[in-house]
């Protein structure tokens, strides 16, 4: 920033030695010469008016113009308009990053005595609020010299507004959707997180049901042959019940009581 207000300052004091011809403070140097050197109150008042002119160049103005403070004024800001256009050449030659950004010193924007903004992307500028551009907008018509001079001077400031605006719209809808983008991603991660845990949930339930099947086919095997069991034992004891009727039949039919056996003595 030091660079740029330097190379302005060197600027002015080339354009204050060397003005163009429709915009050169008319004043003959023997008439300049009479009168003696500016009083400081003055110089003093131009400063405030003009603080980030070099103070030779002030002084220059002053002495130029017989040391009329109107006629300075008006003659230091015709050479603040003349050279708007000079002032993006240099400030683009050097190399501070503006290339690129849209700067209010480009439009003629003025403060303090139509001395041009210090050199501000929009992203800088969207810190001034509606105030300040009350401010502004008074300061340039106070500084316009004529009526086509206040008419050019607003629409250069409406159109650095309705850029700002424009810019600070388009920022604010960045910054929306880069949150609501945000909170998506944090509701995405949630689902993951969420359908992950289902996915195990689902997969130990499948496996539980394997489970669950393998068991109820070993269950109905285990019916089955108890079934079979059953009714083989059925059977058998049916056997075994007709084998011990005919046993007895047998032991009855066998033993007569008052005979005996000849060939047992």
């Amino acid at each position: 920033m030091s660079a740029i207000v330097s190379g302005k300052r060197s600027f002015f004091e080339e354009l204050s030695s060397t003005p163009p011809a429709s915009k050169r403070i008319r004043c003959s140097s023997r008439f300049a010469s009479s009168f003696p050197p500016s009083s400081p109150p003055l110089i003093d008042q131009l400063i405030a008016i003009f603080p980030e002119m070099d103070q030779q160049v002030l002084q220059r103005a002053l002495e130029e113009c017989g040391d009329d403070l109107d006629s300075a004024i008006r003659s230091l800001n015709e050479l603040c308009l003349v050279p708007t256009d000079r002032n993006v050449a240099a400030a683009d030659k050097t190399g501070e990053g503006l290339e690129g950004n849209v700067q209010l010193l480009a439009q003629g924007i003025a403060t303090n005595g139509d001395v041009p903004i210090k050199e501000q992307t929009f992203p800088e500028a969207f810190s001034i609020d509606g105030s300040d551009w009350v401010e502004l907008f008074v300061r340039e018509m106070l500084n316009a010299s004529n009526i086509d001079d206040a008419r050019a001077r607003a629409s250069r400031s409406l159109e650095v507004l309705e850029k700002s605006i424009h810019a600070r719209a388009e920022a604010e809808v960045a910054q929306n959707f880069h949150k609501g983008n945000m909170l998506l991603k944090e509701q995405l991660e949630i689902l993951t997180q969420e359908n992950t845990i289902l996915k195990r949930a689902v997969a130990l339930q499948h496996e539980r049901q394997k489970e669950y099947e393998n068991q109820s086919q070993e269950l109905q095997h285990l019916n089955q042959v108890t079934s079979q069991y059953q009714e083989q034992l059925r059977t058998l004891e049916v056997n075994n019940y007709a084998l011990t009727m005919h046993l007895k039949q047998a032991q009855q039919s066998n033993s007569i009581p008052g005979r005996f056996n000849p060939d047992v003595f």
